[in-house]
């Protein structure tokens, strides 16, 4: 008989596991492949959750198998409609895909990195299966996740995927940390419900928008997808924060991910919630939100369509500035 007791794990947020490395420790929890915490010489670099704590939102999660939302949790791909369940109930979508909240396997590992994995299983919605691997590794340059997809299902399987950190640039308020987004287009979204609208130069609202030349945060607040990124000879985006004593944070990642979310974390609680601008969501994507239903926009959406034993892989990195 199966020792119930023995077989309950000990942390709400799944399997621990910590790894440390060149002056970092990166805590991940096994729901959601999540990045619990990130530090650098005992600073933070994300905001950062407890072990035995339930996580907040999607604070740290892997997003897959699609990133952002479906609008209406209806997509049409590949010419049926199909229809996901509406796990974002205050505005009616589909939100951060399957396996958020799913307690994927540790299936490898040492001191500096570790590898999880998990099955998103057809279901109502999303007929396909796909096979899921998450390495999280620590080396010189910070912390770099990688996310490696593979289609078992016999027809085309839509794809995307992205990480949900909220970085954190150093001890003043994100209202007065210094951000370089390296963005000419904004996707501008219905102000309700954050439905895409179209796309739109940074300049449409340049104060909110622009952070083409590095300049504080401000009192802005954002929620939006950019692209058109700005990229390195390596073909390399990187958005940066600096917090007024001179420390920082930086994600960087490459043309896999042609999209980023900023958001500015503001809750409708205001200042007395914890969590009200406590850090500066960076979610790198390898598609735009809503991009299952690629057909109704005018713009590239980045949505993959993983073909039958095809298998996909992207990664991103956060370090110390």
């Amino acid at each position: 008989m199966t020792d119930v007791a023995a077989s309950v794990t000990t942390a709400v947020s799944g399997t621990p596991v910590v790894l440390r490395a060149h002056g970092y420790e990166a805590a991940i929890a096994s729901v959601g492949a999540s990045l619990r915490s990130l530090t650098h010489e005992g600073r933070d670099l994300v905001v950062p959750f407890d072990a035995d704590e339930v996580r907040p939102y999607f604070r740290g999660a892997t997003l897959a198998p699609w990133p952002n939302r479906v609008v209406d949790g209806v997509h049409r791909f590949g010419g049926g409609e199909h229809r996901l369940a509406l796990t974002e109930p205050n505005r009616g979508h589909a939100l951060h895909g399957l396996l958020g909240w799913a307690d994927w396997d540790v299936v490898d590992g040492d001191d500096a990195s570790v590898t999880l994995s998990a099955t998103v299983p057809a279901q109502d919605g999303y007929p396909w299966w796909v096979e899921v691997t998450t390495t999280y590794s620590l080396g010189a340059h910070g912390l770099t996740q990688t996310v490696r997809a593979t289609n078992r299902s016999e027809t085309p399987a839509p794809w995307g995927t992205g990480p949900h950190p909220y970085l954190v640039a150093g001890p003043a308020p994100l209202d007065a940390w210094t951000f370089a987004l390296p963005a000419d287009t904004v996707l501008e979204v219905t102000p309700d419900r954050l439905a895409p609208v179209g796309v739109a130069s940074v300049t449409v609202d340049a104060e909110r928008f622009d952070f083409r030349a590095p300049r504080e945060i401000g009192e802005v607040e954002i929620d939006h997808a950019f692209t058109d990124l700005t990229r390195d000879a390596d073909g390399q985006a990187t958005v940066t924060l600096t917090d007024p004593s001179g420390t920082g944070v930086a994600m960087t990642w490459d043309a896999g991910c042609a999209w980023v979310q900023i958001h500015t974390a503001d809750r409708p609680e205001g200042p007395d919630h914890p969590a009200h601008r406590a850090g500066l969501a960076v979610e790198p994507m390898t598609c735009a939100p809503d991009a299952f239903n690629d057909d109704a926009y005018d713009f590239a959406t980045g949505v993959v369509a993983l073909a039958p034993g095809e298998s996909h892989e992207v990664g991103w990195t956060i370090s110390a500035r």
